[in-house]
């Protein structure tokens, strides 16, 4: 009896880790299992092109000049459809919503670092596979960043830019720091496949809250992007990367927004609780050479939802006066 008992607390050590580990096996086949039934409920609608051994998917639609919309992160390009943007636009213009690497149907490999920059460059060769030229480009959130990193490119293949609920400057960001984790290798491999997309949809809610705040999280995004593309593990890794990527990405570009050359129209809401106002845009609007800045009231951080046709207008053709670096002060004062 007495060495029965012994020999189960000497190999009951290696029976929970065979249980724990078999246990991750099966969350991992089940979520990667509900991940492939996601995308075959919600299959690509737009156009998939190979860039680089890469396939790159955006939806277009309408004739004439380019624009090309960026999403932000945990997002796709349907955030833009969703709100009525991309058909608004596409009555007159020829539209493009990506989805950014590692975003909906757009490959995200291990080759690189996808900062802002890597994601710029990227989509800039993919620019060139669609036969995009000198587009207005316009990025929402994170989004906001790789539209500044593609003003930034030596062949300069933007228009102007439109940017909407940015963060432009390194500042502490909790949330970003909590999203991070899946980012992290072999530990976040684990993670994305097994316990994420569990966390994921159990705080997705009150994050979609706190996004379309003031107003009522959209029916219109949850439809435009589902729930179960945005758990799937591999896109759970690219919104990981950004999370970890947006410190840096911001403190990278600092010091060389006096270097963008574009008509620059910067769109916030006074009651995003994302990123301040104040903080961000106010502030960017002071280092860039030819900036308008729009503070719409009553709006959150998903801006374009609240008032789809002011960010409609404000892309087709901004209505602010342009600011200046040395005029910023006293506009600035009278924006309050």
């Amino acid at each position: 009896m007495l060495n029965n008992l012994e020999m189960t607390t000497q190999t009951s050590p290696g029976s929970i880790a065979a249980i724990v580990t078999a246990a991750l096996a099966g969350m991992a086949m089940l979520n990667t299992r509900f991940a492939h039934k996601a995308e075959q409920g919600h299959p690509p609608k737009g156009r998939i092109v190979d860039v680089d051994g890469l396939e790159v998917h955006a939806l277009v639609a309408g004739r004439g000049d380019p624009i090309v919309l960026l999403h932000g992160n945990g997002s796709a390009a349907g955030d833009f459809v969703g709100c009525g943007l991309f058909d608004e636009l596409a009555r007159h213009y020829q539209v493009f919503s990506f989805d950014r690497p590692g975003y909906g149907y757009s490959e995200r490999p291990r080759d690189r670092l996808w900062t802002a920059r890597a994601q710029a460059e990227h989509l800039a060769s993919a620019f060139q596979k669609f036969g995009i030229e000198r587009p207005i480009v316009v990025g929402h959130s994170w989004g906001t960043l790789v539209a500044l990193e593609l003003a930034l490119l030596q062949h300069r293949p933007v228009k102007r830019l439109v940017l909407m609920s940015g963060y432009y400057f390194p500042t502490p960001r909790a949330d970003a720091i909590a999203m991070s984790p899946p980012a992290i290798p072999v530990l976040g491999d684990v993670m994305r496949y097994t316990v994420s997309p569990l966390v994921s949809r159990a705080v997705l809610p009150a994050m979609l809250k706190t996004m379309f705040s003031p107003h009522p999280v959209d029916a219109r995004f949850e439809r435009a992007v589902p729930k179960s593309m945005m758990v799937r593990p591999w896109q759970l890794k690219a919104s990981a990367e950004d999370s970890a990527f947006m410190l840096p990405s911001a403190a990278a570009l600092r010091d060389r927004y006096q270097d963008v050359d574009v008509p620059v129209t910067i769109v916030s809401g006074d009651s995003d609780r994302i990123v301040s106002p104040k903080h961000q845009s106010m502030q960017l609007r002071t280092r860039l050479r030819k900036a308008t800045l729009e503070i719409v009231e009553g709006a959150g951080h998903m801006v374009h939802y609240a008032q789809p046709a002011l960010v409609a207008a404000l892309i087709t053709g901004p209505r602010a006066t342009t600011v200046t670096r040395a005029q910023t002060t006293t506009s600035q004062t009278q924006t309050h």
